[in-house]
């Protein structure tokens, strides 16, 4: 089957393409994806190239793997660095590669996307072909969901990796005191001194949907997400347009909470909320304060999702830091399909060995959590 590309999603309809993707998605939506692209935050220039892979049948869109030509092994969160440095020293040629996955998002969801898995088998049998044709090393599919999963479990060839990370589950709590209950004393004594100090240093928080917030709005919420990057010397990986164009386009899944000294904001956590679950994605100060961080990333998130009945609270990639906070590990999955044999060997040992370790990682995590043993 010849694959058919897609090189801007402006190309496609953005009903052909929402009507594969589940409502509970927002990262996938036509929306986030092409507001990355328009607004210049991807492209050949950033070393992501739009290259989007369609399965079409007399003129009805079957399948899609959102996908991107990569040059570098920034901004996905499934680190195969290691890979291309050795690479590099036997003089293999690693990039460009295929990247199926949100660019600069660590958040697991669908990647096949299509009706039901059948429909996306001769699309996925037809990427070791397309790789070869187009010169390139390897196909990778970041952050995949169970309907993804079982997908590629039928796929020979493919090697599937795993990680860790930790989200906040709401078993129905009522308020937050009512999370607070189900865990040990000393970490119960340990959340409420963290807010406390946070509240005794004046903080105010104010929550705002996406059509709630003005430019000059949009404006702080940029520079403090800059200031994250600027920090550490770094070019932020999002253009201050992005920001703009999906309030625009998906003003429903945003959620900006502004942390405010007086009227004065100072801080600000960027949200994107869709079917049960609450995605913390983006955070920013424009000076330090003690505990400011993990009350307006984690707290206020968890608040929030209480209050909204979310049932789950995915705070991004990484941060062991969230453990004692009563976030959870949780094991992630990706797929990598390798041209050259010898590459591939190497990895497929390297994953099973790997594996060994997250998992017995994933159970002694559990021993960090605050809550009380039952």
């Amino acid at each position: 089957m010849p694959l058919q590309r897609l090189q801007n999603l402006s190309e496609i309809a953005s009903a052909t393409w929402d009507a594969l993707v589940p409502e509970s998605q927002p990262f996938l939506r036509h929306a986030f994806l092409s507001a990355l692209e328009d607004s210049g935050s991807i492209g050949p220039h950033t070393g992501w190239q739009p290259e989007h892979l369609l399965h079409i049948e007399d003129g009805r869109l079957i399948a899609a793997l959102p996908s991107y030509r990569k040059w570098h092994s920034y901004g996905e969160y499934v680190f195969d660095h290691g890979w291309a440095d050795a690479c590099a020293r036997a003089g293999i040629d690693y990039y460009p590669k295929l990247l199926t996955a949100v660019p600069f998002s660590p958040v697991s969801g669908p990647r096949l996307l299509a009706a039901n898995v059948e429909d996306g088998f001769e699309l996925l049998k037809s990427l070791p072909g397309y790789l070869e044709i187009e010169g390139l090393s390897s196909a990778h599919i970041n952050f995949t969901d169970a309907f993804t999963d079982a997908a590629m479990a039928e796929q020979p060839g493919w090697l599937q990796r795993i990680g860790c990370q930790y989200h906040w589950q709401n078993r129905g709590y009522r308020d937050f005191q009512d999370f607070l209950d189900v865990l040990s004393s000393r970490k119960r004594k340990q959340m409420r001194k963290e807010r406390e100090q946070v509240a005794g240093q004046g903080f105010e928080f104010e929550w705002l949907e996406g059509r709630k917030l003005d430019e000059a709005q949009w404006d702080f919420v940029y520079a403090c997400y800059a200031n994250t990057y600027a920090v550490r010397r770094q070019t932020p990986y999002l253009t201050r347009e992005f920001f703009s164009l999906l309030a625009e386009r998906m003003p429903e899944a945003i959620r900006v909470v502004l942390a405010k000294q007086g009227s004065r904001p100072v801080a600000m956590a960027f949200s994107l909320v869709g079917g049960d679950s609450f995605y913390g994605r983006y955070w920013g100060c424009l000076a330090e304060f003690d505990r400011l961080h993990f009350e307006t990333c984690f707290y206020q998130g968890m608040d929030y999702a209480i209050a909204q009945g979310f049932q789950r609270f995915d705070a991004g990639a990484q941060g062991e830091h969230k453990l004692i906070r009563g976030f959870e590990p949780v094991i992630t999955h990706s797929w990598h399909y390798l041209l050259h044999p010898g590459l591939k060997a190497a990895v497929k040992d390297f994953l099973q060995q790997e594996r060994v370790g997250i998992l017995a990682y994933a159970e002694e995590a559990k021993t960090a959590l605050p809550y009380r043993q039952t």
